[in-house]
């Protein structure tokens, strides 16, 4: 009843704007970028509406409660993003005239085979994005309805696809602002309820943590995938109306097993994790992998989640909705301010589900700790109440950002491979979301920081150097260009690989291994420039990177933007800077 209380209004409000999308669609540019008519304040709360995706609703927090609060640092990379964006990429983006980053890649290299590459990143990128968004909706509604983990799966690709093949980027700007409108105050307000509402006590237990290592109350924990427990002492268990006894060693749980945990039992512990609250748990840094290296994994995600932000292209489309380049800059600006207001948030959720939800880093779970906390504190109207609210607010992260990942997933392979119209625009997204909801639902045992920083890695490692040497470096080449998208984009994908398949490391290597930022965004940068410095650049790279730095009305009048379809956006420019 209360899943139904709090996601039934959202859906409807999204599927509603996507109608009112349909009349503004007439063609792909109407499509991708709205025509270039959204103003700073709307595109700047839709780029945070898109932004604060479900590794920043619940995500955040939910590393929080696992990792420690040295997790924080994710937000400062997720915000800082936007400043190295402002200051090199918004503007000079907005001018070239593109519909997508592929589009720039070849416009501004005049090489097919480079658009064709970045199109391959945007998948990448997109998979590793959207599908713990959609995986999160999944658990989400699994935890407040008791539903089976595919029901939100399915609901949240079938919502998104129908929005967006209505509606476009028009639908998906009014919706994504709405909805950040939305998460702001449902993420704010229950904050603000539950520090009133635990007391001093739990207050004071929060800001001085201790391990977790015996359960406070009898605790039920649902398995949603298989575990594997490293039991420490024989611990009895209730399940399915008797009770057993775990014995002493590694004791696997199947996939959907329920196990209620007496008061005062040893917490066992879980394979490849520890306990939230344990030596280091309040040390301001992060520790990856467990590896003892906490400053170099600090490093590895601010490089990851600032570079990545930069070269996000699901963002940088945002920025080709503005009417020019001053706008550009100013919704960049905006956004910083809009996100640093809710990521003042995700902190008090965190050290509170320490203390009252401990017990999901058993399953796995912790990202679900922010619906969970309600019913902590208020067993009763008030704490019903507030887990729709946030219930609410996290299917709104899921929907706004998935709208965006989606339309740039979609224009990649309709607009960049395959050079479709608007109706095979639509078709793709419908069979994109598809395809994703397929993959998340084996993946309900991944977790969505860990997918969500790789899509940033892999954003950082191809589109980061791209754009910064594109758009400030004239003796960039095609080739320089392809090399370096090839290499950052083969060298992170091998170091997911290896994470998830690979033997296991230990010390600095498994940090490198399972955040390669540190090597692969200097890889790719020194690759691109290397091979360029071999190379010689066209006779007309001055003219168009005049063009990506001079305001629109100190153009000549006859170099006017790039047209709305693919093939005449780069013919055009071409022509334009041979001659």
């Amino acid at each position: 009843m209360i899943a139904a209380l709090a996601v039934t209004p959202v859906v409807l409000i999204t599927l509603l704007i996507g109608l009112r999308g349909v009349a503004a669609m007439r063609t792909t540019s109407d499509f991708l970028v709205a025509s270039r008519r959204v103003s700073p304040l709307l595109n700047s709360a839709a780029v945070s509406g898109e932004y604060l995706s479900a590794a920043s609703f619940l995500g955040v927090a939910g590393l929080v409660v696992k990792d420690g609060v040295g997790a924080l640092w994710y937000p400062v990379g997720f915000t800082a993003g936007y400043i190295a964006m402002l200051a090199l990429v918004a503007a000079p983006m907005r001018r070239s005239g593109a519909l997508t980053v592929p589009d720039f890649a070849e416009a501004r290299l005049a090489s097919p085979p480079l658009r064709r590459l970045a199109a391959v990143a945007i998948l990448v990128i997109g998979v590793l994005y959207l599908v713990p968004q959609f995986r999160t909706a999944g658990l989400v509604l699994s935890v407040v309805s008791g539903s089976q983990y595919w029901v939100g799966v399915v609901i949240a690709g079938a919502v998104v696809s129908v929005t967006l093949a209505l509606g476009g980027m028009k639908a998906a700007t009014y919706v994504q602002a709405f909805q950040f409108c939305l998460k702001l105050v449902l993420f704010i307000i229950p904050a603000i309820w539950l520090l009133l509402r635990v007391g001093p006590d739990i207050r004071e237990e929060a800001l001085h943590p201790v391990e977790f290592t015996h359960f406070g109350h009898d605790t039920s924990v649902t398995f949603r995938s298989a575990v594997t427990l490293e039991v420490r002492e024989p611990t009895r268990v209730r399940t399915r109306g008797s009770t057993i006894t775990l014995p002493v060693g590694d004791f696997p749980v199947q996939a959907g097993s329920e196990y209620t945990f007496f008061k005062n039992a040893p917490v066992p512990g879980v394979r490849g994790q520890t306990p939230p609250g344990g030596p280091g748990w309040e040390r301001p840094l992060i520790d990856l992998q467990g590896a003892g290296y906490p400053l170099l994994g600090t490093w590895a995600v601010l490089l990851a989640t600032m570079l990545g932000t930069m070269g996000l292209p699901h963002v940088l489309m945002r920025f080709h909705t503005s009417p020019n380049g001053r706008a550009a800059r100013r919704t960049a600006a905006l956004t910083v301010v809009l996100l640093s207001a809710f990521y003042l948030f995700p902190g008090i959720y965190g050290v509170l589900g320490r203390v009252l939800v401990p017990q999901l880093y058993l399953t796995g779970a912790t990202d679900t700790a922010v619906v969970a906390l309600p019913s902590q504190v208020d067993n009763g109207v008030w704490g019903d109440a507030f887990t729709a609210l946030l219930t609410a607010g996290a299917f709104a992260a899921f929907l706004a950002t998935s709208l965006g990942l989606l339309l740039v997933v979609s224009g990649a392979i309709s607009h960049d491979l395959l050079a479709g119209g608007l109706r095979q625009l639509r078709v793709t997204v419908v069979l994109s979301a598809a395809v994703v909801v397929l993959l998340a639902l084996p993946a309900a045992r991944l977790d969505a920081g860990t997918l969500v920083t790789w899509g940033f890695t892999v954003a950082a490692s191809t589109f980061s150097p791209l754009l910064v040497l594109g758009i400030w470096w004239s003796r960039l080449t095609a080739p320089g260009a392809i090399a370096g998208v090839a290499v950052g984009l083969l060298a992170t994908a091998a170091s997911i690989v290896m994470t998830l398949f690979g033997p296991p490391v230990g010390g600095w290597l498994a940090i490198l291994v399972a955040q390669p930022a540190p090597w692969s965004v200097p890889l790719a940068f020194g690759t691109m420039v290397v091979v360029s410095l071999f190379g010689r650049p066209p006779p007309w790279a001055t003219t168009a990177m005049l063009r990506l730095h001079l305001r629109e009305q100190e153009r000549d009048p006859g170099h006017s933007t790039f047209g709305l379809d693919r093939s005449s956006t780069v013919r055009r420019m071409v022509r334009r800077f041979v001659r």
